[in-house]
């Protein structure tokens, strides 16, 4: 192969995972436990003594625990990984893009390692195509950085496939081959134990399979298991006591209890049988010649029949016995996208040599519309990319909050910046590396403290609002006293079709290309992204789709407030 070609592939995950982490910094609260978890094991340490009054002056959770309890195990990981590096970086916000870093790269990695496994089981281009294919996806490499429970889990996951298509691609009767499913099924069982409960429903279908079908005997597949879930409750259960202050506490299982045994989840809605068939994966695999033509190929062909359906056995019964629960989710199924991808990539490669070897119309036709398939999905995922990261209004507002308190002279070492948030900035973007530290871009040390508070009743009271200095709130109106309006933070509302001759929102002040500069914690970066973007839609919209465009549309979400000092003549004014 092309040393060349090689190392552009092996870039290309991670390139792509760093570059979806810095141009949508931001998290939403789906992935606030992890998050949080991790600013305050970095920034306070886990106690060894005076344990609940160190939790309840520093710890998040303690505040805001939740439902049910999650595991610290993830956020002490990256913590640990990262606390080396906090001499490298500047300031908190980039403290949050060193952790989530962290977590892209070992998603990437264990893509990247699944990629010799599939050379090794169905033939030398098929994981290069895997890459390819993986890469052009949308929701695997933009989530592979946040810190939802799901994506920490997917790392071992991955890994454990990776494993079992190593055995797959063994002997029949191979000694090694036990030994890589014990593998696979210990990982397995560790990541369900301490992650995601859901997958004990993954181990027990591979297990199955390896046991009834492959002939694996039962003593390897039970002392992998054994052995995950006594490392996954090492790991899980002693920590997770300490810090949620409960012996014993064992977060995957007081989750299960809670959502699967109780039923709470259908709380959050619930999904027809065939959603995760029909419509999850399709998003998830998002290039539609995957399930149309390039696995079905797979499955055709009989030198790799076989191979495939093993491989996809385990994943395909996961996701049709995970289907009974009435409440469903994308992300609970994720780590069945890596299989389906990989046999995926099987077929493209078939379809790639078949053409380098015989050019004919056929082979042609089908190359081409292949190549074309990935660059489209590209392109799509790319749009998916701009659409997400208009859609965190809260991190945006605290970010423009920056400038607008840098501006108005509050850089006084140690000085305290009262400030309230709205629910939506705390589920949109606010968190614990946003918080009381340096606001200023130049000089001074002011710090910026944020009030949470959601209590109607307080909230109806003037005294409430009368220690302010700057309110974030979805709806101004609501804010009882005088303030001026600062600053308007617009988010994704949408799309519409522009004809030619209409004026694009990304050409306007406050307009897209603001909305992606202050997306980015590192402006500079964001404005160099916004600029490039819209000087290339200028120019396809002028010279190759004549006026036409796709364009998203924006919508105020949170108004910037602040206390009203002398009220100039055009000042805008919310009173009680």
């Amino acid at each position: 192969m092309n040393p060349l070609l090689d190392a552009l592939l092996t870039l290309l995950i991670p390139s792509i995972t760093f570059a979806h982490l810095y141009l949508s910094p931001f998290t939403k609260v789906e992935e606030s436990f992890n998050i949080q978890a991790a600013h305050d094991i970095l920034t306070y340490g886990i106690p060894s003594s005076n344990l609940v009054d160190h939790l309840s002056k520093h710890y998040d959770h303690f505040n805001f625990p939740g439902p049910v309890p999650r595991t610290f195990f993830g956020a002490a990981t990256l913590a640990g990984l990262a606390k080396p590096w906090l001499g490298l970086v500047k300031s908190m916000e980039q403290q949050q893009i060193l952790v989530r870093q962290i977590l892209g790269l070992a998603n990437a990695l264990t893509i990247l390692s699944l990629r010799g496994a599939l050379n090794r089981c169905f033939g030398a281009s098929a994981g290069n195509w895997y890459i390819l294919l993986q890469a052009s996806q949308f929701h695997v490499i933009y989530y592979a950085s946040r810190t939802l429970p799901n994506m920490f889990a997917f790392v071992l996951t991955t890994l454990a496939l990776r494993y079992y298509v190593l055995g797959l691609a063994e002997p029949r009767g191979s000694l090694k081959a036990p030994r890589l499913y014990g593998q696979s099924l210990f990982l397995l069982t560790f990541a369900g134990v301490v992650f995601r409960a859901e997958l004990a429903v993954l181990v027990l279908a591979q297990s199955a399979v390896l046991f009834l079908i492959w002939r694996i005997g039962f003593r390897p597949i039970f002392t992998a298991g054994m052995a995950g879930l006594f490392l996954g409750l090492l790991a899980t259960v002693p920590l997770d006591s300490l810090l949620w202050d409960r012996v014993p506490t064992w977060p995957e299982l007081v989750g299960f209890y809670y959502n699967t045994v109780l039923g709470k989840s259908s709380d959050w809605g619930t999904s027809p049988w065939y959603f995760y068939f029909f419509n999850a994966l399709p998003r998830l695999l998002l290039n539609p010649l995957t399930y149309a033509l390039l696995v079905p190929k797979v499955f055709i062909n009989s030198d790799t029949r076989q191979l495939a359906s093993m491989l996809l056995a385990p994943y395909i019964a996961f996701v049709g016995l995970y289907s009974f629960l009435p409440h469903k989710e994308w992300r609970f199924i994720i780590y069945a996208v890596p299989a389906l991808t990989g046999v995926a990539a099987a077929g493209a490669s078939q379809i790639w040599t078949a053409w380098r070897c015989s050019p004919s119309l056929k082979n042609r036709l089908l190359a081409t519309t292949l190549v074309a398939s990935v660059l489209a999905s590209f392109v799509f995922s790319t749009a998916l990319l701009a659409i997400s990261s208009a859609n965190y209004p809260g991190g945006m507002a605290v970010a423009q909050l920056r400038t607008v308190i840098s501006r108005d002279g509050h850089n006084t070492s140690g000085a305290e910046v009262l400030v309230h948030a709205d629910n939506l900035v705390c589920q949109t973007g606010l968190t614990r590396f946003l918080e009381r530290h340096g606001a200023g871009h130049t000089g001074g040390e002011a710090m910026l403290v944020f009030d949470k508070t959601e209590d109607e009743e307080l909230r109806l009271r003037p005294e409430f609002w009368s220690k302010f200095d700057y309110v974030l709130a979805e709806a101004p109106e609501r804010v009882i006293g005088k303030w001026e309006v600062v600053g308007v933070v617009k988010s994704f509302a949408g799309i519409k079709v522009l004809k030619p001759g209409m004026e694009e929102e990304g050409d306007g002040e406050d307009g897209l290309l603001k909305s992606m500069t202050e997306a980015s914690i590192e402006a500079g970066l964001g404005r160099q992204v916004a600029e490039w973007w819209g000087n290339l839609r200028r120019s396809m919209r002028g010279s190759i789709t004549k006026g036409w465009w796709i364009d998203i549309r924006l919508e105020p979400k949170i108004h910037i407030l602040r206390r009203e000092r002398t009220p100039p003549a055009t000042a805008v004014v919310y009173a009680d």
